[in-house]
């Protein structure tokens, strides 16, 4: 992309608790001389934020400040045409995100957000991936928790496996920490939404090229005592599978016939059936107005832990690939899950796509197929881990 442009990166939403703390993560570590700014609809918040940022370094006092509104399409263009990459951290993406997108993906402008939305993600394919392809774009999603742990942990995986067989992995996820306003809004929006996703997915189906000659899945699991944890191993139906296996069916390393599963790994059995009561009574709630209103209220955007609560969250993932007569175990960890590592993980990703030597692709890509490597390494040298275990771990 030219670098005519007057900005290498734009972060759209930084006045929100997890842009504000991706603004603060680009603050502390980007390189000397990259040209970001901040955008958003209300300049008097977005300079709050950069008197923040200013206390960590005063150079930053003279940060940009954009006004865009995702309602209004010409301030999107405007944004969009001004910058290399925009990273945008404002959801529930279904209501607020295309905007975003269709700018991106019309002025050839590189696309991040952090959404675990499939829907969103589905729609974001028919429409906009076409575009995207013409101009050069790249729209890549699910760069936060959801889904880079999962999608670059099971890359990483397979590599340790010979690709000239099938190939199988399952992928246990751990974690301790609070979700964010954002990701809890996101995620009762999906519940009420099920129709309209597997509408999405529909639509998606009817138009994505399937690999030539080879198979990429992802299966459900079933719920039982995982001998590779020690733990119950619950599904998961999260969007991380899916970007695992789109991921799949674009990349070679992955094999010929490859299958991955997806759980959370919980210590007691309780503790599982009670979430699933929980979770069925939410799903039945949410789908009500009244009661979808009252539940979104309960936790106001904007808010999120402190950061005494932060350094106590951490996440680990643990994978077992199998293939060609071999098993191999690996894990990915960090810290905060929710908030820190998301908001490194898509501050990272816009430093990747702004600054990497990457493969030459556009349109809707995974974190993988996007960046593979480049990513995976920049988030080691930023302290997350990724590790392959002892034979007996």
């Amino acid at each position: 992309m030219s670098h005519d442009r007057p900005y290498d990166i734009v972060l759209f939403g930084a006045t929100g608790f997890t842009g504000g703390l991706t603004a603060e993560y680009l603050a502390r570590h980007a390189p000397v001389g990259l040209r970001w700014a901040l955008a958003g609809r209300n300049p008097a918040k977005l300079a709050a934020v950069r008197d923040r940022l200013a206390a960590i370094d005063p150079a930053l006092a003279g940060l940009p400040l954009l006004t865009a509104d995702v309602t209004d399409a010409g301030s999107l263009r405007v944004v969009a045409e001004a910058t290399r990459v925009l990273a945008t951290t404002v959801g529930p993406y279904v209501h607020h995100g295309e905007p975003l997108v269709a700018a991106c993906a019309a002025a050839g402008t590189d696309y991040l957000d952090i959404t675990g939305e499939p829907e969103f993600v589905d729609l974001m394919y028919v429409r906009h991936h076409a575009e995207a392809v013409r101009t050069g774009a790249r729209l890549v999603h699910a760069c936060g928790f959801d889904s880079i742990p999962h999608d670059l942990g099971v890359w990483y995986t397979v590599r340790q496996l010979p690709s000239d067989g099938p190939i199988m992995v399952d992928g246990f996820v751990r974690a301790g920490g609070k979700f964010s306003a954002g990701t809890y809004h996101s995620a009762l929006t999906a519940f009420s939404r099920t129709a309209q996703t597997k509408q999405a997915a529909r639509a998606r189906r009817a138009v994505e090229p399937r690999p030539d000659g080879r198979r990429a899945r992802a299966v459900a699991g079933k719920l039982g005592r995982s001998a590779a944890t020690g733990m119950w191993a619950v599904p998961l139906p999260t969007i991380d599978p899916q970007v695992v296996r789109r991921s799949a069916a674009a990349c070679p390393e992955y094999g010929p016939d490859f299958r991955y599963r997806h759980f959370a790994a919980v210590k007691r059995l309780p503790t599982v059936l009670l979430a699933g009561v929980g979770m069925a009574g939410v799903v039945g709630l949410v789908k009500l107005p009244p009661t979808r209103r009252w539940l979104l209220g309960r936790l106001a955007s904007g808010q999120g832990p402190s950061a005494a609560q932060r350094a106590r969250s951490w996440f680990r993932v643990r994978f077992v690939g199998e293939g060609g007569g071999r098993t191999v175990r690996t894990e990915v960890s960090g810290g905060d899950p929710g908030y820190d590592e998301t908001a490194k993980m898509l501050a990272e990703s816009a430093l990747c796509l702004a600054y990497d030597e990457l493969p030459a692709t556009s349109g809707q890509l995974t974190p993988v197929t996007a960046m593979g490597d480049a990513l995976l390494d920049r988030l080691v040298r930023a302290g997350m881990t990724f590790r392959v275990l002892p034979a007996r771990s």
